[in-house]
C-alpha cells in the first residue's frame, strides 16, 4: 500500500555539491554494506595495490566485474596504463591488509613487504595469499564518472585460497568500519 506522503530527503541544490551535501552523502552511503577486495596490477615493472569496496560483478557470460578507483590515485593510473589486473577478496582475518593499503602515503617501494601473496599466472598482478576469492582481468572499457574511474574487465583466470572457517568470513565495509560476518 503506497503511503501518500514523500519520504523525508535531504534536497541537493543545483549546481556544485555543499560540504554538507557531500558530508550527508558521505553519512549515507556508508550504509550499503561491501566485501572488502585489494585491486591490484604490474606496470612498468612495478608492483601497485589498493583496498576497494566499489567493486561488482557485471555480468556471468562472459565473466566480467567493475572496479571503481579515485581517479587521481597511483592504482587509477597504473590499471588504466596496463590493462590487467586482479582483484583479490579478502577474508575477516585480513583486515590488516586492507587497512595497510587503504592508508593514505603507503609507499611506492616496500608496499608489498607486509603483505603474503602470489604473483598470477594470467595478469602478472598480486594476488593476495588465502583470500576468499581472486580474479585476473583484462581492461575492456574504462568510464569516468564524477572522481573515480569505472575499470570494465574480462575475467581470464579466477580461483579461491580460503578454507576452513575462513572461507564463511569474509571482511565486511559498513559505515565507515571493518566488520566480520558472525554466522
Amino acid at each position: 500500500m503506497e503511503n501518500p506522503e514523500p519520504p523525508d530527503s535531504y534536497r541537493l541544490n543545483a549546481g556544485a555539491p555543499t560540504e554538507a551535501e557531500i558530508d550527508q552523502y558521505r553519512l549515507l552511503s556508508a550504509n550499503a554494506a561491501a566485501g572488502v577486495g585489494v585491486v591490484s596490477t604490474n606496470r612498468r615493472g612495478r608492483d601497485y595495490a589498493a583496498t576497494v569496496t566499489g567493486h561488482l560483478s557485471v555480468s556471468y557470460d562472459p565473466p566480467t566485474m567493475l572496479v571503481s578507483l579515485y581517479g587521481e590515485s597511483r592504482i587509477a593510473e597504473a590499471v588504466a596504463e596496463s590493462g590487467r589486473w586482479a582483484l583479490s577478496l579478502l577474508t575477516g582475518r585480513q583486515q590488516g591488509i586492507a587497512n595497510w593499503l587503504a592508508s593514505p602515503g603507503t609507499p611506492l617501494e616496500g608496499l608489498l613487504t607486509q603483505v603474503p601473496y602470489r604473483r598470477g599466472a594470467a595478469s602478472g598482478a598480486v594476488i593476495v595469499d588465502n583470500a576468499l576469492a581472486h580474479f585476473e582481468l583484462r581492461t575492456t572499457q574504462i568510464h569516468p564518472a564524477a572522481t573515480h574511474l569505472l575499470v570494465v574487465g574480462e575475467v581470464l583466470a579466477m580461483g579461491s585460497a580460503a578454507s576452513g572457517a575462513d572461507e564463511l568470513d569474509p571482511l565486511v565495509h559498513f559505515g565507515s568500519a571493518y566488520y566480520r560476518l558472525d554466522r
